[in-house]
């Protein structure tokens, strides 16, 4: 009888265990159910926004092939009238406003051959401003961002047409110039293109409107013409074709303006490193107290490391421009600056004072009459290099000469402050800091 009873706990315990177990894999089964139908769902999804994207693209794609078409089909013809002016107009606008901010609408149209009806454009036989602008702007955007399509555009010939349109007997249209030298920016941005738009005569036409001579360039040409400028004289051969400008003078005369000095060194900077242009920079008047003074009233570490670097390499080369150097006042701001000045603006410094350092040892023993400067002096003897009288002379001398440097470092810094303070101009320092200017000496130079 108990052994019967067990056995019926232990049926009616595998019986529930089952019962369980099936329930627990119907939940399982139905879990995994709802997970294939939401995957499913997901999938169908992907695949319904994979078409969407497709037909999307197709749609895309087929509209540019409809510009192009339309723009390739308006440049092909001569002389039109009003409406066929209006066609070129539209379609020109119409790939500048896709081009804008696509940049795969730009290689898109591009590879659909949309740039060589825009250059045709620009000197078509039609000469509408409108038309020509639209075009130019187009290829403007066609560019932004995208080195193969402002090769594509120099490569179609778009350089020469747009000097030739802007030097027309007529005079073109303003929007037509500004338009003109936007593209000279964008296209000489490429290292390639640099060379064929330096020597195709662009130089003058972007510093003519860069000097705004006849009152007509807005600011923003100017601006995008010194850009230009900039670019282009980072090719070296490029030098020369500035240098038959007046660019170098009319760069320097302009240095006051504080808020394009830093882009003026810079093309400043690229022509001192030819012997030309060297030789050009310290031809024109007064270029030496013009760059000290950006040292003196600049505090812009780009500034004055720049104008530190066309002064290194003029000092660096040439004797007569260290000696206008030292005429101009340089050495008190060299000073100022090796204390004050960023590191590389220090380091530049340092370098101009050592070359200048050179020279005026060298005019402090011409000034004693040794002709046995550079070698030791043997004491106890007479007919061997310096004496001790003329040793302590020459000492002497450069120590009078440091000290002079130091007081008018020291002097030329309270001015500074002054000017800063707004104090007034009759403003004189006084005695008492006249006191600690002679006072001081030359142990705190970095040399």
């Amino acid at each position: 009888e108990r052994s019967y009873v067990t056995v019926t706990t232990e049926k009616k315990s595998t019986v529930k265990a089952n019962t369980i177990a099936a329930a627990l894999n119907g939940a399982a089964f139905e879990e995994k159910a709802k997970k294939s139908e939401k995957l499913c769902d997901l999938l169908n999804l992907a695949e319904v926004e994979a078409d969407v994207e497709t037909k999307w693209k197709e749609e895309a794609l087929d509209a540019l092939k409809r510009v192009v078409r339309e723009l390739q089909a308006v440049a092909a013809r001569g002389v039109d009238d009003g409406g066929e002016c209006r066609k070129k107009v539209a379609a020109a606008s119409e790939v500048r406003l896709l081009a804008k901010e696509d940049p795969e609408a730009r290689v898109t149209l591009a590879m659909l051959g949309a740039i060589p009806p825009l250059v045709s454009m620009i000197d078509d036989e039609s000469r509408t401003a409108d038309a020509q602008i639209a075009s130019l702007y187009a290829l403007l955007n066609l560019g932004i961002g995208n080195d193969a399509n402002k090769a594509a555009i120099v490569k179609a010939g778009a350089v020469h047409k747009m000097l030739k349109l802007i030097e027309s007997p007529n005079t073109p249209d303003q929007s037509i110039a500004e338009a003109v030298v936007a593209n000279f920016l964008g296209l000489s941005a490429l290292d390639s293109n640099k060379p064929i738009i330096g020597s195709s005569g662009a130089i003058i036409f972007l510093v003519k409107t860069l000097q705004n001579l006849d009152e007509t360039s807005s600011s923003q040409a100017r601006e995008d013409a010194l850009r230009a400028l900039y670019n282009l004289s980072i090719y070296q051969p490029n030098v020369s074709f500035i240098l038959e400008t007046d660019l170098v003078t009319f760069l320097l005369n302009t240095l006051g303006d504080m808020e394009v000095s830093e882009r003026i060194l810079a093309i400043l900077s690229n022509i001192v490193a030819v012997p030309e242009g060297r030789k050009a920079i310290s031809s024109v008047c007064d270029a030496f107290p013009v760059l000290v003074d950006v040292l003196n009233w600049t505090d812009s570490p780009g500034c004055q490391e720049k104008a530190t670097y066309i002064l290194m390499l003029m000092a660096h080369k040439g004797y007569g421009d260290r000696q206008a150097m030292i005429e101009a006042g340089i050495e008190s701001s060299l000073l100022e600056l090796t204390l004050l000045g960023s590191a590389l603006s220090q380091k530049r410094a340092s370098r101009i004072l050592e070359c200048l350092r050179v020279d005026k040892g060298k005019q402090v023993l011409d000034s004693t009459g040794s002709c046995g400067a550079l070698s030791a002096p043997i004491y106890g003897t007479r007919g061997n290099g310096l004496d001790h009288e003329e040793s302590d002379l020459m000492m002497s001398e450069e120590r009078k000469a440091v000290k002079q440097l130091v007081q008018q470092s020291l002097q030329s810094n309270m001015k500074r402050i002054a000017k800063r303070a707004n104090l007034p101009q009759e403003f004189v320092p006084s005695e008492h800091f006249k006191s600690l200017s002679i006072s001081s000496t030359s142990k705190s130079l970095p040399f």
